[in-house]
């Protein structure tokens, strides 16, 4: 098994696009784990302002995360994008919100964004919704950044594998935000990192990095004894200091009456688990797998619940343990996350 060097301790921060940001990214890896800045959503542009910001903030490596590009069909999902924007049309009214008129773009200024990569040369570029492009990975590997490639079952890993990855980000059902699932109406498998990886040892000689539910000490430990090189943690960096974390999401993440994680694809139209709220509840049952375009629809409305601090309208995203997350300093975390490896290296030393 490869050994984790891309950073002093196992432990990576999920980007968690929209939440994640400069600060949190390096200060993780200032405290000696690995930060993901999110580049999902971004232009080509504002990534490449938010890798210099976390460069002012760390001398540390730090890493990229692109969403791949989700290939659109106006003519299959129209009507059924209709009807999705019809049912939520009264909860816009009551907000004063006009929903927009939908964008057939799927690319996420991808493009853009592998030539902002190809200049900054980060340490590491991580891909969520599919592998990425092999000759995105040449130009990437040329210039000394290694690929991290997201799946959530073996056969995605192999996926991976083929098109040329350094390493793997197996996703198990307990993480929070987005399921890394390849294609966007599949339905994502309902099974652990825990359940995942050994198939997924036995697809690949690749190092293994393990998310969904890490939440502590002991989880980290687990995670290594199972043969994982690090753990992605992204639920137990959301009330740190350096979060973006809005007051509407804080307030729902930590309300005692919300007690519920599901996965739901209300909000973008991709399967991804939130904290169960009246949006969900409300929405859930008719969400249709229209991604990016359902994201786009809702975006105003989670905008509006941000801008009033109403929890309800907000996509709560949270993993299973999300109850376990602490406030205070992001490098705290990470040295409470990687107690249990500091010890064992003062033993060896």
């Amino acid at each position: 098994m490869s050994m984790w060097n891309l950073s002093e301790l196992p432990i990576v921060g999920a980007p968690m696009a929209g939440t994640g940001t400069p600060q949190l990214a390096a200060a993780i890896s200032g405290a000696g784990g690995l930060g993901l800045f999110p580049g999902g959503y971004l232009t080509g542009d504002k990534l490449a302002e938010g890798i210099a910001r976390v460069r002012e903030l760390t001398d540390q490596p730090f890493g990229v995360n692109l969403f791949m590009p989700t290939p659109v069909d106006e003519e299959r999902d129209s009507a059924r994008l209709r009807s999705y924007a019809e049912a939520l049309a009264p909860v816009a009214a009551a907000a004063d919100v006009q929903l927009p008129e939908p964008r057939w773009d799927g690319s996420d200024n991808f493009a853009a964004k592998v030539d902002v990569l190809e200049q900054a040369r980060v340490a590491v570029v991580s891909f969520i919704f599919g592998p990425p492009p092999a000759d995105v990975v040449r130009r990437l590997h040329a210039v000394g950044t290694q690929v991290l490639a997201t799946v959530t079952d073996a056969g995605e890993a192999r996926a991976a594998v083929a098109a040329g990855a350094d390493l793997l980000c197996l996703q198990g059902t307990d993480a929070g935000g987005h399921r890394g699932t390849h294609q966007v109406d599949a339905e994502p498998n309902s099974s652990g990192w825990r359940e995942l990886l050994p198939d997924v040892l036995a697809a690949t000689d690749l190092p293994v990095v393990v998310a969904g539910g890490v939440m502590t000490a002991q989880d980290v430990d687990d995670a290594l004894a199972a043969g994982a090189v690090a753990v992605q943690c992204g639920s137990a960096f959301l009330l740190t200091d350096e979060s973006g974390m809005n007051a509407a999401y804080r307030a729902g993440f930590t309300a005692a009456d919300l007690t519920e994680s599901v996965v739901t694809r209300a909000f973008s139209g991709r399967p991804a688990r939130a904290i169960r709220n009246d949006f969900v509840a409300r929405f859930d049952p008719v969400a249709v797998p229209v991604y990016p375009i359902v994201n786009q629809l809702t975006k105003p409305l989670r905008a509006a619940g941000a801008a009033t601090d109403d929890r309800e309208l907000v996509s709560l995203w949270a993993g299973t343990g999300w109850r376990q997350a602490q406030p205070g300093a992001a490098a705290d975390v990470v040295a409470a996350l990687a107690a249990k490896v500091a010890e064992e290296r003062a033993r060896n030393e």
